[in-house]
């Protein structure tokens, strides 16, 4: 599996892994960004994903420190217990990559791309929850039009839904390459497409089945929370809904005292030789908070 991290000499430039310290990186995926900071010098890491493919993954990109790495089968959103069960109160530094694997995409039988004929899944974590095809079956026209438009901004989603029910109707809607079909036909057409007409309700799909955005502002709380004064949290996202919640979030921290200081105001993107080299990093955003002691936040508040 090719696996090439995104923006890494950002993420080392704003973690400083070359100094030590036990670093955790809350969605691991293949290794790739934990293989950076454990060569730049990280003491340790911990990395957390809920892909158990990925830790699998992980776990052989990462085997020449495996006395320096511990993979956790967990959600990013229960950092708190992960740190709390080993009895660690503060990290040196955090990372979340909140992007869709490799794997994921590429690997047979998952059913994120539209690019294979296979069941419709989407499941970052499949040991638990409901498919793809299960929300579709399930789900009302209303419902299903309103994660359409809601999770990917697709303006025909109410198009899109209505011809959705209708074709389950006669049989489930059980593949992509079937739910692609009936969105491409359910979309009107207005001269060339620059991205494929399914691209949005497949991506609205895989966050609601996975909830993505649920508990994003939280988690990031709990993150900068649990950092040491001097310690650094960065977060890569790939859409627009997760960025928006990261920069509020990070800014709301940082306005009401939260021990929380900004180092982005603009969110960093990939240099274009980056995007040449890996076309998926182009739409990544990288973002990043630094935790400061108390006397610097008096410096700030005055």
């Amino acid at each position: 599996m090719t696996h090439v991290p995104v923006m890494t000499a950002e993420v080392l430039q704003h973690l400083r892994p070359e100094q030590g310290g036990l670093f955790v990186d809350c969605t691991i995926g293949l290794g790739g960004h934990s293989r950076a900071l454990l060569e730049a010098g990280a003491t340790r890491v911990i990395g957390l994903d809920r892909d158990l493919d990925a830790l699998a993954q992980a776990r052989e990109t990462l085997a020449p420190w495996r006395d320096r790495i511990e993979l956790v089968h967990a959600d990013y959103r229960t950092l708190a217990d992960v740190l709390d069960s080993r009895h660690i109160a503060t990290v040196d530094g955090a990372l979340a990559d909140l992007g869709v694997s490799s794997l994921q995409f590429d690997a047979p039988g998952r059913g994120f791309s539209f690019q294979r004929d296979e069941p419709l899944d989407m499941r970052m974590d499949r040991s638990a929850g409901e498919t793809a095809a299960d929300l579709v079956a399930r789900s009302t026209e209303r419902e299903l039009a309103d994660a359409i438009f809601q999770y990917g901004e697709e303006r025909f989603s109410r198009r899109i839904a209505r011809a959705i029910v209708d074709a389950r109707r006669e049989t489930p809607v059980a593949t992509t390459g079937r739910l692609a079909s009936i969105v491409r036909r359910a979309i009107p057409r207005r001269g060339p497409v620059r991205i494929d007409p399914a691209t949005r309700t497949f991506q609205a799909l895989r966050i609601w089945v996975n909830r993505e955005l649920d508990g994003l502002d939280r988690f990031l709380e709990t993150a900068a929370a649990r950092l040491r004064a001097g310690a650094r949290l960065v977060v890569i996202t790939f859409h627009s809904l997760e960025d928006r919640i990261v920069k509020h979030t990070l800014r709301r921290l940082e306005q009401r005292g939260a021990g929380v200081k900004v180092l982005t105001k603009k969110p960093l993107v990939p240099r274009d030789e980056e995007v040449e080299r890996n076309p998926r990093a182009r739409s990544a955003k990288l973002r990043a908070a630094e935790r400061i002691d108390d006397s610097q936040k008096s410096e700030a508040g005055s």
